[in-house]
């Protein structure tokens, strides 16, 4: 496929380094996309992935600083000349607990990290891509429509975003922009992994979660970098303020 081959610009990606946006950026880059993402902390991973994809760029960013989040479109748009696509694919490890074992002040750095996370680089991007009318895609979580115990530090803040990003699809619609969601549900990589490491996830919670899923198996990061490349691109064209979960019949 080469959807989107021969488009101006560039395709932003956040957390470039994460199993889910690793996979976002292979996936639009096999399609003919100019890539640029942002990753946290993880240096030597976001050189190794700027290398194999052959010319994306790669900047670390804090997303909870406004300023600097607005710095960074600035720049994009800048080196590269427009902005096609944005994907959120960014997010904290969330732990998996009862919400009244969390601490406010722990719910509200979550909030920062996903919701303020999400505005703060989608806001100053608008002129940008309503210039290319473009696509914005957010990454969040299945769990916002089936709720899984012990979720609600991710469902919520995640549910914020996709709040955010109906209300900025029914605004920007009149200048071409496109906004919609991918909700992924259990997966063998990304999130999921450093769960089974850190012990939220044993074996007995995998295989309850196995039998409420109706394919009776889990994901990867590629069927949520599917469901995203087709979002963002032009055959998804009548498609906006929705939200794909890619779960396998969880949310059935």
């Amino acid at each position: 496929m080469n959807d989107f081959h021969g488009k101006p610009g560039v395709a932003i990606v956040t957390g470039g380094t994460g199993g889910l946006g690793a996979a976002i950026c292979r996936t639009l880059a096999g399609r003919g996309c100019e890539i640029a993402f942002t990753y946290r902390s993880d240096r030597e991973a976001a050189e190794r992935l700027a290398a194999e994809l052959g010319g994306a760029v790669a900047d670390q960013l804090d997303l909870t600083d406004p300023a600097r989040s607005k710095a960074y479109v600035d720049s994009v748009t800048e080196r590269f000349g427009a902005i096609h696509t944005l994907v959120h694919a960014a997010g904290p490890l969330v732990p998996q607990q009862h919400l009244s074992t969390v601490d406010p002040a722990d719910f509200g750095r979550h909030l920062a990290a996903e919701a303020a996370a999400f505005f703060n680089l989608v806001q100053p991007a608008l002129p940008a891509l309503r210039a290319s009318k473009g696509s914005i895609v957010a990454v969040t979580t299945a769990a916002t429509k089936r709720y899984p115990v012990r979720d609600g530090l991710s469902a919520g803040p995640k549910g914020a975003v996709e709040a955010t990003a109906r209300a900025l699809a029914a605004e920007e619609g009149r200048f071409g922009v496109r906004v919609n969601c991918v909700g992924p549900g259990m997966l063998t990589d990304g999130m999921a992994t450093d769960l089974m490491a850190s012990g939220d996830l044993d074996e007995r919670a995998l295989d309850a979660a196995r039998r409420a899923i109706p394919l009776r198996t889990f994901g990867s990061a590629q069927d949520i970098a599917e469901a995203v490349c087709f979002l963002a691109s032009d055959r998804a064209g009548f498609i906006s303020g929705q939200k794909l979960d890619v779960d396998g019949g969880y949310g059935v």
